[in-house]
């Protein structure tokens, strides 16, 4: 489909996790990690069909190591704009650390850069200073069809998997003891006894609880200071936004609550229309809303773990999006959740694809 065509008719837009986007001979986490060949081409081609058959306008990438074939694969499928704003790390000139973010599009990007962090608000928050996000979400102002400018976010917050590991905090705690705890007769023989059951190593669970909860406290201290900065700069420009990307939460789980909260003291002294200017919606929920909806239909998972489905990969859009808005330019006529990899995937195609569900939003230009 042509540019021109596309823009007459609707405009696509769709997060995408590539699951450790990483051309051999580099290696991603760990030296043995280090596709082959023919792997490797399983992969782009996996993308390259997903690109052909979806045809989205702008996408949003989670988990990129090798940015110049991305870049590559992208042209050659029709986007010539292509944006980063970080790059991993290396280690031994090929073992790959902390992916990146990126984002393509097939109209012109205005502007690119990093999302920075309102040291103060973080101060105020009780965040240590220093805070930094775990991936450096990206922001590209987009010269979208009948929209014009629209910011466009790509994020990937912090995962589930705990934030450090139990047994060096357990070997913490127990070498920090003041030396009157060590030697008190009043302990428990099974925390005198590391190896019996229900001794020390019962500990582990507990702190395993606060390992995955602290990293929560960073997902959830990330969608905070993004949404200020969201809104710092929606008072600056007014663009329309757009946020996608890899959230590892659900919205409805009180973590990621800061990024579409809707109780608020404000609301009585500043209006409900200062509300709505700074509010984001999930995309789903507005296509549930709209004349396109199908009716009421259980919503796709986007990834799995355990055998359970969860949706953790969103996009959320500003109140020009909204059908029940004044200021509504557009509405979203399509949701799409492409999963036949993950409920039902055939090795020779699918073996190396993705571990989550591509998501994509149809904007159609209301007249």
């Amino acid at each position: 489909m042509s540019q021109s065509s596309t823009a007459a008719s609707q405009i696509r837009i769709a997060s995408f996790n590539l699951y450790n986007f990483i051309a051999p001979p580099d290696a991603y986490y760990d030296f043995n990690n280090i596709y082959t060949q023919a792997q490797w081409r399983q992969k782009c081609d996996w993308i390259r069909r997903y690109l052909a058959s979806h045809d989205p306008c702008v996408i949003g990438f989670q988990e990129v190591f090798s940015i110049a074939a991305l870049k590559a694969l992208l042209a050659e499928a029709g986007y010539p704009h292509f944006v980063t704003v970080d790059t991993p790390q290396v280690s031994d000139d090929f073992i790959y650390r902390h992916p990146v973010l990126a984002l393509a599009s097939k109209y012109p990007v205005l502007s690119c850069e990093a999302c920075t962090i309102d040291q103060t608000v973080a101060s105020l928050m009780g965040i240590a200073p220093g805070f930094q996000y775990s991936r450096l979400p990206l922001r590209a102002t987009i010269a979208l069809p009948h929209l014009g400018p629209c910011d466009c976010y790509v994020v990937h917050f912090k995962s589930k998997r705990a934030q450090f590991e139990p047994e060096l905090a357990l070997v913490s705690a127990s070498t920090s003891k003041p030396a009157s705890a060590q030697n008190a007769q009043s302990e428990p023989a099974a925390l005198a006894e590391p190896d019996s059951q229900g001794g020390e190593k019962a500990a582990l669970f507990a702190i395993e609880a606060a390992a995955k909860w602290a990293s929560s406290l960073v997902r959830g201290t990330e969608a905070s200071l993004l949404r200020f900065a969201i809104a710092r700069r929606r008072i600056e420009t007014g663009n329309p936004v757009i946020l996608m990307g890899d959230f590892n939460d659900s919205l409805a789980g009180g973590v990621l609550s800061a990024l579409v909260s809707q109780d608020s003291r404000l609301l009585g002294e500043l209006g409900e229309g200062a509300f709505q200017a700074y509010r984001l919606q999930d995309g789903y929920q507005l296509h549930e809303r709209s004349q396109y909806s199908p009716g009421s239909v259980a919503r796709p998972a986007t990834h799995y773990h355990l055998n359970q489905g969860e949706v953790i990969d969103y996009i959320l859009l500003s109140n020009e999006f909204d059908p029940h808005n004044d200021q509504c330019l557009a509405e979203v006529s399509q949701y799409h959740t492409y999963d036949s990899h993950l409920i039902n995937p055939q090795y020779e195609r699918d073996s190396h694809s993705t571990d989550h569900a591509p998501v994509m939003i149809s904007l159609k230009i209301r007249e």
